[in-house]
């Protein structure tokens, strides 16, 4: 039979728990022993027990004549060690050199060390890399971009650790709905109604969608195609969806026939970003497709690649450089104001290229 939890234990660690998810934040009042014993049925001793083992911890700060607090009542009990961690999927591709450019930069200029790390979009090696930053325990903030964001992921416990520490925790791009944190990244469901509602106000209605299935800007963007079909009164039709995961996205031709099976009845498609319409475009013509006169195309990201496929592609930029400025601004600021709200979404103008044609009656 499995032995029942000890109630101190049960104590300390929903405390705990609140503490890693920021629900109790630090230099806030914890509930009196009091009202601990009332919420949980325990006795004062055993709730004075489970404090005892917090404070020993240096989680929360017992204050004489005023009560226990997250922490310490200023906020931090952590000294600065001017060391701030990055953690992204990749060194590669047209938009992570300039946005790591950009938090780098920012960073070195306020007097922070960055130590980056790559995870190769793996939860094993994301998991390696937070055992190291946690073990070291010599970072003020971690600013990560979240690793198959999608799917449940087996990382959770370390990045509550690091909150539990009082070390900052801000995403770009992408985040873990599961934690509470904040994130600087495009407004993925707002540029995706923003893009399909430009192939709309083209005259098009049979409008496909080409979304990534493991991360989570892939489900944002598919509920902004969704919303903006459903706001003009069409519905949504899955045989004209293509799901792909991160190795679909490198090489389209390895899935042609699921490609062109589901575009087959399209005028229009809205791409999950540059990569996709690139490659997309470049089958199209291998067979024999015309773009924009069969298939009209609109994706997100804004990059070189929107201009060195041919014909261009009306793309949503993405603001590379400046997303990774603000990232690490942002994470200065939560290092000495942890009660600000480092979130920031981001949502550009559509660049206007060759690769959408107006189309009259219903499409």
């Amino acid at each position: 039979m499995k032995q029942r939890e000890a109630k101190y234990i049960f104590l300390v660690n929903w405390i705990k728990d609140r503490i890693g998810t920021r629900e109790l934040r630090p230099g806030e009042k914890l509930y009196s022993e009091n009202e601990l014993s009332e919420m949980f049925d325990l006795s004062r001793q055993t709730v004075r027990h489970a404090i005892g083992i917090l404070e020993a911890e240096g989680l929360v700060e017992r204050i004489r004549g005023s009560g226990t607090y997250i922490g310490s009542r200023n906020g931090s009990v952590r000294k600065k060690t001017m060391n701030i961690a990055v953690i992204s999927t990749y060194v590669d591709g047209y938009i992570f050199p300039p946005t790591l450019q950009g938090i780098v930069q920012t960073l070195s200029g306020a007097g922070y060390m960055t130590q980056i790390a790559f995870t190769n979009n793996r939860v094993d090696n994301e998991r390696k890399i937070l055992e190291g930053i946690l073990e070291k325990d010599n970072v003020d903030g971690v600013i990560v971009e979240a690793t198959k964001s999608a799917l449940p992921n087996p990382n959770l416990e370390y990045y509550q650790e690091l909150q539990r520490r009082q070390i900052e925790l801000l995403f770009f791009n992408c985040s873990y709905p599961e934690l509470n944190a904040p994130i600087v990244s495009l407004d993925d469901i707002r540029v995706a109604e923003d893009a399909v509602e430009y192939l709309l106000s083209q005259g098009h209605r049979k409008i496909g969608g080409i979304f990534k299935a493991d991360d989570g800007q892939g489900k944002l963007r598919y509920a902004g195609y969704v919303n903006a079909l459903l706001r003009s009164g069409l519905s949504v039709d899955d045989r004209k969806i293509l799901w792909i995961d991160t190795e679909d996205q490198k090489a389209l031709r390895n899935i042609r026939d699921s490609v062109l099976r589901r575009m087959t009845d399209c005028t229009a498609v809205f791409c999950y970003n540059d990569e996709v319409a690139f490659g997309l475009v470049e089958l199209l013509h291998k067979e024999g497709f015309r773009v924009p006169g069969q298939l009209s195309i609109v994706s997100i990201d804004g990059s070189e690649l929107s201009l060195l496929s041919e014909p261009n592609i009306t793309s949503i930029p993405y603001p590379m450089e400046e997303l990774g400025r603000k990232t690490a601004e942002n994470m200065l600021r939560l290092i000495d104001e942890p009660d600000f709200d480092g979130t920031c979404l981001y949502r550009p103008a559509i660049q206007v290229r060759d690769s959408v044609r107006k189309i009259g009656g219903t499409g």
